[in-house]
């Protein structure tokens, strides 16, 4: 595996293979959520090229830039042992400049769930995937449902603005106890780590009530009650059935063949996020 690390040596390397690639961005970290990605791409593509970039175009004032986790060796060595062709791994100025006027911006989408929250995150999201398009040229990019409202801006954005990609969805990767995985969940002590499997908890709560209630106020009414009852140090953000394309809210679970439930919530002060695909019985 060459680790690449600026966007010279990038683009030396994409001319000089022709075969089809495959890409997994990433803010390194790597945990088994983003192998799953890997090994996705790797099963589907002639040779996979990974990038390593904690962006702070997607960070806000008061968010964990500085102290988002870091562990380039470790990542290296785990990325290197599936047969990964090239790890990219920029330092910020080889992605940005002082002088950088771009933005991309999906206007609705970004505004909605976790965009109310945080100002300008999609943007920097949008605006970083669009310079690696570019840098790596890849046949199919990988992105985990884990991050279903990111998921789904960055594929309105390949689609809108032309990109010759394919986007690949990954279902999210599980610990034994339902517990998304996530580079954050790092943060968590023992206690917290116990409580923070409420958010899956609660969306499966949610698909049971399905049999029962229709209307999706009802819906949210009872998986409130039941988050707070049980998970009392869980501070909700927002609970939310949308539809899983427009990502709008749902009044009735009918309404749409295809309801997702979304969720976000800090346990100890960390911001964790999940998401769920509803099965609406007949």
């Amino acid at each position: 595996m060459e680790l690449l690390q600026t966007r010279a040596a990038l683009r030396e390397w994409r001319r000089s293979v022709q075969t089809r690639l495959g890409f997994v961005p990433t803010m390194g970290a790597l945990h088994e959520g983003h192998l799953s990605l890997v090994r996705r791409s790797l099963a589907e593509n002639d040779r996979t090229v990974v990038s390593i970039f904690v962006n702070p175009r997607q960070f806000g004032a008061n968010e964990d830039y500085h102290r988002y986790p870091r562990t380039l060796e470790t990542d290296q060595r785990l990325l290197e042992s599936l047969g990964v062709s090239v790890l990219f791994a920029p330092p910020e100025e080889e992605i940005y400049s002082s002088e950088d006027e771009a933005l991309i911006s999906m206007t609705r989408l970004s505004r909605l769930w976790c965009g109310t929250y945080r100002i300008g995150h999609f943007d920097g999201v949008t605006l970083v995937l669009t310079k690696l398009f570019h840098l790596v040229e890849p046949a199919r990019a990988y992105f985990g449902e884990k991050d279903f409202q990111q998921l789904r801006i960055v594929e309105k954005m390949v689609e809108e603005l032309f990109f010759p990609i394919q986007l690949v969805r990954v279902p999210t990767v599980r610990e034994p106890d339902g517990l998304a995985m996530s580079s954050r969940n790092a943060y968590l002590s023992s206690r917290g780590r116990a409580q923070a499997v409420a958010l899956y908890k609660t969306l499966q709560y949610i698909q049971t009530l399905l049999p029962k209630y229709r209307l999706v106020s009802d819906l949210l009414r009872e998986a409130q009650q039941y988050l707070s009852e049980r998970f009392p140090e869980v501070k909700l953000e927002y609970l939310a059935v949308v539809d899983e394309y427009s990502l709008e809210p749902m009044v009735h679970i009918g309404q749409t063949g295809s309801p997702r439930a979304l969720i976000a919530a800090y346990v100890e002060g960390v911001r964790l996020i999940d998401n769920m695909p509803l099965h609406v019985p007949d």
